[in-house]
């Protein structure tokens, strides 16, 4: 049965939306382009995109998230207003809203994103922690007494989480994501090869040949950009096999992270998770070899999740079909109800 739902899902780089009964019906980078001169919003989401860094000095094409949190709330509540907009018409009244935020989240970030959702009408305001949420994406029964964990590598955070009947056992959250692997390709091009580059094309050499370990049979990608040294047009191959060391340090600050939360999580729960591995969901984790690296530091088996990329928000909008079936909501969500008549 059709309602009116909605799970958001708004991540560093993309923004996710939910409409219970309809599945997923947004999937649009969290990118705002704006005329610094009339303040008029130029586009949002996939129109911004093709903006970025690209445009003249009085339009302003930004990502408003940066960590996985909120960094400048006025651009950020007309970018969820606007992608928003694109959905409120599939839904009647005023919706209910349920917010994925990363597991580290302050309450003065946690009442940015609140306040962000309330803006554009929600009635009320659910948040879940991201790795509670990607685990239920990923088909797992939380709320059983057994021990669950899942690493959820998004755009701007890395949430680590070990759960069971139905709350958070223990957990860390880091600002190294995705975008840190996409920032370490810019900075390595333009070390190596005296070439700047945008962060387009620094995704585009992450996803062709970027990779934390050395792949059997080396993949190679032009990437173009500006001549640091003589400021006119350039381009260089870059190869799989230059690139797999540069990200060892973000690496071994994952597991270590997760190397932690394995020693506080009590004894009985470590045979659980030694039979059902290590879940690993987020865009963050399809770099390639990022669960065999974990696998071998760790000793224990990793699994991509399906779906690996909308994990959280599918898992939010079950959490959010779910909710009338709880009596108390704050107790299986792990955060205040914010609830607005």
């Amino acid at each position: 049965m059709f309602g009116n739902d909605i799970s958001i899902d708004l991540g560093t780089a993309t923004m996710l939306v939910y409409i219970k009964g309809r599945g997923i019906v947004l999937n649009e980078p969290t990118v705002i382009a704006v005329n610094t001169q009339t303040d008029e919003v130029i586009g949002v989401g996939k129109e911004a995109l093709k903006m970025l860094g690209r445009t003249p000095p009085h339009i302003k094409a930004v990502r408003p998230l940066r960590d996985g949190v909120i960094s400048n709330y006025t651009l950020a509540q007309e970018m969820i207003r606007g992608l928003i907009k694109k959905v409120l018409r599939r839904v009647s009244g005023r919706p209910r809203i349920m917010m994925c935020v990363p597991s580290g989240i302050t309450d003065v970030e946690q009442r940015a994103v609140i306040e962000a959702a309330r803006d554009v009408g929600a009635r009320d305001i659910y948040v879940i922690e991201e790795p509670v949420a990607a685990a239920l994406g990923a088909g797992f029964d939380i709320s059983k007494a057994r021990g669950t964990m899942v690493i959820d590598v998004g755009g701007g955070t890395t949430d680590i989480a070990v759960m069971s009947l139905g709350g958070v056992v223990c957990s860390r959250s880091m600002k190294i994501a995705g975008d840190e692997f996409t920032e370490e390709i810019v900075r390595y091009v333009r070390r190596e090869a005296n070439l700047h580059i945008g962060p387009r094309t620094a995704e585009k050499l992450k996803c062709t040949v970027g990779g934390v370990i050395k792949r059997d049979k080396e993949v190679i990608c032009e990437a173009k950009g500006i001549s640091s040294i003589t400021g006119i047009p350039k381009s260089v191959m870059i190869s799989s096999n230059d690139l797999y060391e540069i990200f060892d340090e973000f690496v071994y600050n994952i597991t270590e992270r997760a190397r932690e939360v394995l020693e506080e999580t009590p004894p009985e729960l470590h045979g659980d998770i030694i039979q059902d591995g290590i879940i690993l969901t987020g865009g963050g984790a399809l770099i390639y070899g990022l669960d065999k690296r974990i696998e071998q530091e760790l000793g224990v088996e990793c699994h991509l999740a399906d779906d690996i990329a909308e994990c959280v928000v599918k898992g939010s909008g079950f959490a959010l079909d779910q909710i009338d079936k709880v009596k108390d909501p704050t107790h299986v969500f792990h955060k205040k109800a914010y609830i607005h008549e």
